[in-house]
């Protein structure tokens, strides 16, 4: 069995398939928090399943892009769980599952852009063809450098709708949706690294300037 997880949104999501049957798929209510809520979630996910960690044959995980906070969380939940229990761990970008969730609900049917909250008022995002392949991306600007009359998947559309009038699809991604990419291969598989595309918000100070 296949173990999704992502925390590259302000919410958690954990889901559980058996081959590409998803057999339970849940979301956190709260946003943020991701530390206290991804492990609770994974044992309701395996309880309503009525499955156990020894279960598990495989886990997929977000790597965004996202916060750095809430990625390291699923990152090294995955990679944790992959060493106990000796199964491979599955990176896909958290875009790219939007993306195929996008094509397969047919809300595109022709090329698209995925853009998703990157805070500071910015967002990050990566181009699609009509069939899901990535074409550029990921990156992270300001929407108005990237305005688009294309349709738009992901919250960025809604936080930004005079700069992308075209919403459509998910809104954030779904861990149903990361086990069904992987299980069929409609994306790359990467290593569990995360893509944070900018340094992390919390820095070490920099030493004082000398001053003359």
């Amino acid at each position: 069995m296949l173990l999704a997880l992502d925390t590259s949104s302000p919410q958690v999501a954990v889901a559980l398939a058996d081959g590409d049957d998803v057999v339970a798929d849940l979301r956190s209510e709260q946003t943020m928090k991701h530390g206290e809520q991804l492990a609770p979630l994974i044992a309701r996910v395996l309880d309503e399943a009525g499955a156990s960690r020894t279960d598990l044959t495989a886990v997929a995980v977000g790597a965004g892009p996202g916060p750095f906070t809430g990625l390291r969380v699923g990152l090294v939940t995955a990679r944790t769980l992959g060493l106990v229990l000796g199964i491979p761990v599955h990176g896909v970008c958290s875009l790219d599952v939007l993306a195929a969730e996008a094509v397969a609900t047919d809300a595109v049917s022709t090329a698209f852009l995925v853009a998703t909250d990157a805070r500071r008022k910015e967002v990050y995002w990566a181009t699609y063809d009509a069939t899901g392949r990535r074409t550029s991306g990921p990156a992270v600007d300001r929407p108005g450098e990237i305005e688009t009359e294309h349709p738009v998947v992901g919250e960025g559309a809604h936080l930004y709708p005079m700069t992308f009038p075209s919403a459509t699809g998910p809104v954030r991604p779904s861990a149903g949706w990361l086990a069904r990419v992987v299980a069929r291969g409609l994306a790359e598989v990467v290593a569990p690294e995360p893509l944070y595309l900018r340094r992390p918000d919390a820095m070490a100070p920099h030493p004082p300037k000398a001053v003359s």
